[in-house]
């Protein structure tokens, strides 16, 4: 397993993009918060994009991104683990606030010209994990890359739980963690949500599981197999899964391989808008749809426009624009 450390540099204007971020962060989600469906805080789910958007790079990325976020003194620390055999292709990336009160966990996604991506996608098992004494059915690639990092980030969150940081753990920060977010893209997504269950319902990290704000997706596919125990429900309201109208990857994997199923709160963007949807997106029903959403990045612009899903719609820059608040600098020092 490697683990790469960094502290942020200094940014200057015209950052940070969210000033008082620390703040926002320890409030959202917190004690006295709205709770369930109406917490779901747009600042957050900006920051959360943003850092699933540049998972994709490395840790020196991250740590600027943070940074400019406003996490201006972050503390970051990158775990990852590739196995090719095993179709292992785990990285995930924590970001520490200066202070050492909050730290956003980020799992990279697939990553698009990796073919042992999509072989690990592809595994759906199954596998399962114990929630409340229930087995919970799990897709098996991913529940596999989650693993593969697991204890690497346990130890991380640990930590930052004992008040060191993360950049170097020699080094003491001025609080220990209080807060704790859990996010990603696509794949991403899907490991956020799966090592999020595996520490609520674990009985040996309750202490970091109670540090536990929310869990924020963008593009995620369906990662649990129905039926879903009534023991996720706890969790299931803390999830908000953010997905664009023509993004085929929320539908997968197809009914076909499986019937699986998403959990928590999911907000479609539509008109300008992110509203919650009443129901989740049903699975994929016809395998068909996956390459003509592939094929259709050669089509015409009016062809484009019509088809019922579009791979483009995938691409986390998307989401990124999607969430972007208006007025403010984005993460590359210009206004959109």
């Amino acid at each position: 397993m490697k683990i790469q450390r960094l502290q942020a540099a200094a940014c200057g204007p015209p950052f940070p993009v969210h000033e008082g971020l620390v703040g926002r962060l320890l409030a959202a989600h917190g004690p006295g918060a709205a709770a369930g469906v109406e917490s779901r805080d747009p600042t957050v789910a900006h920051v959360l994009a943003t850092c699933a958007g540049y998972a994709y790079a490395d840790v020196d990325t991250v740590t600027m991104m943070m940074a400019r976020l406003g996490l201006e003194q972050a503390n970051c620390a990158c775990v990852a683990q590739t196995v090719e055999a095993m179709f292992v292709f785990s990285t995930a990336f924590l970001a520490q606030s200066g202070c050492g009160r909050v730290v956003v966990l980020c799992y990279r996604g697939t990553e698009t010209g990796n073919i042992g991506h999509w072989l690990g996608d592809a595994d759906v098992g199954p596998d399962a994990i114990a929630v409340g004494g229930e087995p919970l059915g799990v897709h098996a690639g991913f529940y596999r890359n989650m693993r593969a990092t697991r204890w690497g980030v346990i130890r991380e969150l640990t930590s930052a739980l004992e008040g060191r940081s993360l950049a170097d753990p020699s080094r003491r920060v001025a609080h220990p963690l209080e807060a704790l977010y859990i996010t990603g893209h696509s794949l991403g997504g899907a490991l956020a949500l799966l090592f999020a269950i595996s520490l609520l319902y674990s009985t040996e990290h309750r202490g970091l599981a109670g540090r536990l704000r929310g869990v924020y997706t963008f593009g995620q596919p369906m990662a649990l197999i129905d039926p879903i125990p009534e023991g996720c429900r706890p969790l299931g309201d803390r999830v908000f899964r953010h997905l664009l109208p023509r993004d085929i990857v929320p539908a997968l994997p197809p009914a076909q391989w499986g019937g699986f199923a998403h959990i928590g709160h999911e907000y479609r963007y539509a008109e300008g808008a992110w509203r919650r949807a009443e129901t989740p997106v049903p699975q994929l029903r016809h395998l068909g749809e996956i390459p003509r959403s592939l094929l259709g990045i050669f089509a015409t612009a009016k062809h484009r426009d019509a088809a019922r899903f579009a791979v483009r719609d995938h691409a986390p820059q998307h989401y990124i624009a999607a969430l972007r608040p208006a007025g403010r600098v984005t993460e590359f020092g210009d206004y959109a």
